[in-house]
């Protein structure tokens, strides 16, 4: 019988880096693991500068070391706390550095919110299949709303901040607030009462309805059946801006907009500002001035064409025509007529020299004289035509001599 001598086998040895890269793969492999929901109860919580949440998840008989990325935090929709029983959904793995295995939570929300959730999706699956959240049914919002209704709580911040919105956007707009609760059993009921109420505002142009963050409890009252019927029901667009940009109710979808929150509500309910109304007037005076420079221009420009139109058939220039003809006219007539008396003048002088070659005054001025009754005025050419005492008249070149004859005629 032969025998044979073997060495004792020897047992396989890990490092321990090998060893925990193993247990890692291990975790991340399995197909569990890779989707778990854990629920336990928050101790040992810490978030440090870096944002990211580190806390331990714990029971009556184990705990679990849990990690929250920092990128994953925004989808929280609480503030966690130690003592809080929550909900966390993740990834298992193994930590090397802590020697640790621990859950790398990716969702978490406290205990209950599982089941309101699957309430929330079965309510709006169904007012889906209605036609409730129809796109068809959103009505455009006005682009100058001038009467803004606001349905939230008196004293809540969602409030202070629409106000404080609308006031540095658009301080012309009037807002009406229907006050009501935003949490609890009573609040639905209110937020379909404060719908009624403005209702009677005819004048109004748009709501908005409006709460601040807060947890899927605190948000319920919009998800209520009767608060997406009386969205439907208003008057006016309704303008939804409930919670945070996380935030989803059935409010959201019933609404004709949706706002991730109050502030963005306000400012979606103004699309128009102050500030716009104030350059869209200045770019319209600038037109205007523009537009009346143009005119003006335009219609010196016909004025001008007129008056030369005006000019070419104005009677002022023919009457200019006329004066001016008449001016010549008249030289030519008044140097015509003087030529005629110049030259009648001269044929006058003519004659009147002739005349006065044969006149009897030319007789006179050479000493002869003229001798006449002075009663009968009848010439005296003979002696025998005198009588004594008789009264005559001698004409001499001149004048007349008045004389008696004296003494006996012949």
């Amino acid at each position: 019988m032969l025998e044979f001598d073997f060495p004792p086998l020897q047992p396989m040895v890990f490092t321990v880096t090998t060893l925990t890269n193993y247990l890692r793969e291990v975790l991340e492999t399995d197909e569990i693991l890779r989707d778990v929901w854990v629920r336990g109860e928050i101790s040992n919580f810490s978030q440090p500068r870096s944002g990211h949440l580190y806390f331990t998840l714990k029971d009556n008989e184990a705990q679990l070391r849990c990690v929250m990325w920092k990128g994953q935090t925004f989808r929280l929709r609480f503030n966690p706390k130690d003592g809080q029983s929550v909900e966390a959904h993740g990834a298992m793995s193994f930590y090397p550095a802590g020697g640790q295995v621990q859950l790398y939570v990716d969702e978490m929300q406290p205990v209950g919110e599982g089941q309101l959730y699957q309430e929330y999706l079965r309510l709006k699956a169904r007012l889906a299949a209605e036609g409730l959240f129809a796109p068809e049914l959103k009505r455009p919002l006005p682009q100058f709303p001038r009467h803004i209704g606001v349905i939230t709580s008196a004293s809540g911040a969602a409030l202070q901040d629409i106000l404080n919105t609308l006031r540095r956007r658009l301080p012309l707009a009037r807002v009406t607030l229907a006050p009501t609760p935003v949490q609890g059993a009573e609040a639905p009921a209110g937020i379909v009462s404060a719908f009624q109420s403005l209702k009677t505002l005819p004048d109004l142009d748009l709501i908005i309805l409006a709460r601040g963050g807060g947890s899927i409890e605190d948000l319920w009252s919009f998800n209520d059946e009767a608060v997406a019927y009386a969205i439907r029901a208003a008057h006016v667009p309704v303008i939804s801006g409930v919670g945070h940009e996380t935030d989803f109710t059935i409010a959201d979808f019933a609404a004709d907009l949706r706002a991730p929150t109050p502030t963005a509500a306000a400012e979606l309910a103004t699309p128009i500002t102050s500030a716009d109304l104030a350059a869209e007037l200045r770019n319209i005076q600038q037109n205007l001035a523009l537009n009346l420079k143009n005119k003006l221009a335009i219609l010196r420009q016909d004025l001008l064409l007129a008056e030369n139109r005006l000019q070419r058939h104005s009677p002022a220039q023919r009457v200019r025509t006329y004066l001016q003809f008449q001016d010549e006219t008249r030289e030519r007539l008044e140097r015509a007529m003087s030529h005629y008396l110049a030259q009648h003048q001269l044929k006058l002088q003519n004659q009147v020299a002739r005349l006065e070659s044969v006149s009897p005054l030319a007789v006179l001025r050479r000493g002869f004289a003229i001798v006449s009754d002075a009663q009968t005025h009848q010439l005296i050419s003979r002696r025998s035509q005198t009588s004594p005492n008789q009264s005559i008249q001698i004409q001499l070149s001149d004048g007349k001599i008045a004389a008696t004859i004296s003494g006996d005629t012949p």
